[in-house]
């Protein structure tokens, strides 16, 4: 085991958040070596799995002063110059941004206007190590090396946990929910902080990028979204009328009945029509010949049980005594 006089770590990656020296096993030190902190670091001295303090960024001489509880571990130190084995933690203090979270199957939403559905969210936050001794003793570990992707799946984990919470308790429409992202943000990055906090990080932001339904649920918007650029005249009876008779065999009565309701509606004469347009449609449909009538106002062919002439629409009833 050789003895370590200068202990430091100079180049991180971006996305290691604990480095360990040594990288396996224990350290030999001696007091009097020099640790080396960088600006955005902390470095955390172990022994046998005891911390024994935190140093902040600048140089130190490793010494009884600065290291009062290992001289109690090891009793009496010799001349100043005893080895000593031990594990320096480096933490990187600085913010690591652009982490994902997302849901890996979709969640139960209670939704006012569609019923229960299933939604699938996705966003991103970011964390900051706000205390090196305790995310080392509750995280780490032992590792050689720790770093953003070994953490992400356990902070997705406790993510979804609150964000299901958070959507059982809200009562809207998932139309209403882009709206109000931003207020949601904010109420998870609140709720979300003592989970964080007690591992030993910061949340120093949230963001939910989507909250997207299912397609089935998405074409319902879809068709609602259409309704709503047609206009009421959509929903319209003579509309609905015209669109129930567009799989039906063509014949003289049914392209009467729908050529009356095109002019109908383009004269603005459609609700006044419309009830003997559906009577007349109510009938149904007979082949001319014998045992027809004669309308008397347009003197087309009728059937001879005909209520109304399949040809004017107007009534036959009165006119020919039946």
């Amino acid at each position: 085991m050789a003895l370590i006089d200068v202990i430091q770590h100079p180049s991180e990656r971006s996305d290691e958040m604990v480095f360990r020296v040594p990288q396996q096993g224990a350290g030999e030190f001696k007091f009097g070596s020099q640790l080396i902190v960088r600006e955005g670091q902390a470095a955390v001295f172990f022994r046998d799995g005891k911390a024994l303090d935190t140093f902040g960024p600048g140089r130190h001489t490793i010494n009884t002063n600065n290291l009062p509880l290992l001289t109690g571990l090891m009793g009496i130190a010799f001349g100043g110059a005893t080895p000593f084995t031990a594990e320096v933690y480096f933490v990187s203090l600085r913010e690591f941004s652009d982490l994902r979270w997302g849901t890996a199957q979709p969640i139960a939403f209670r939704d006012t206007d569609f019923g229960m559905v299933r939604l699938r969210a996705f966003g991103g936050y970011s964390i900051r190590i706000s205390d090196p001794q305790l995310f080392v003793q509750q995280v780490v570990g032992s590792r050689g090396a720790y770093t953003t992707g070994l953490i992400e799946d356990y902070l997705r984990g406790v993510i979804v946990n609150e964000f299901n919470d958070m959507l059982g308790a809200v009562h809207t429409s998932l139309l209403d929910l882009p709206g109000q992202s931003a207020e949601l943000a904010a109420a998870m990055r609140n709720a979300l902080a003592d989970d964080f906090r007690r591992i030993g990080l910061d949340l120093t932001s949230f963001q939910i990028v989507a909250i997207t339904p299912p397609d089935d649920v998405q074409r319902r918007i879809d068709e609602r979204t259409g309704m709503s650029v047609l206009g009421d005249s959509a929903a319209s009876p003579q509309v609905e009328t015209a669109k129930s008779l567009s799989g039906a065999p063509e014949t003289p009565a049914l392209e009467a009945a729908q050529t009356g309701l095109e002019l109908g509606d383009g004269l603005g004469i459609g609700q006044v029509t419309a009830p003997v347009t559906r009577e007349t449609l109510a009938q149904p449909a007979r082949p001319a010949g014998p045992g027809t009538i004669e309308c008397p106002h347009c003197h087309a062919q009728a059937p001879a049980d005909a209520r109304f002439c399949p040809n004017c629409g107007r009534a036959l009833r009165a006119q020919s005594g039946q």
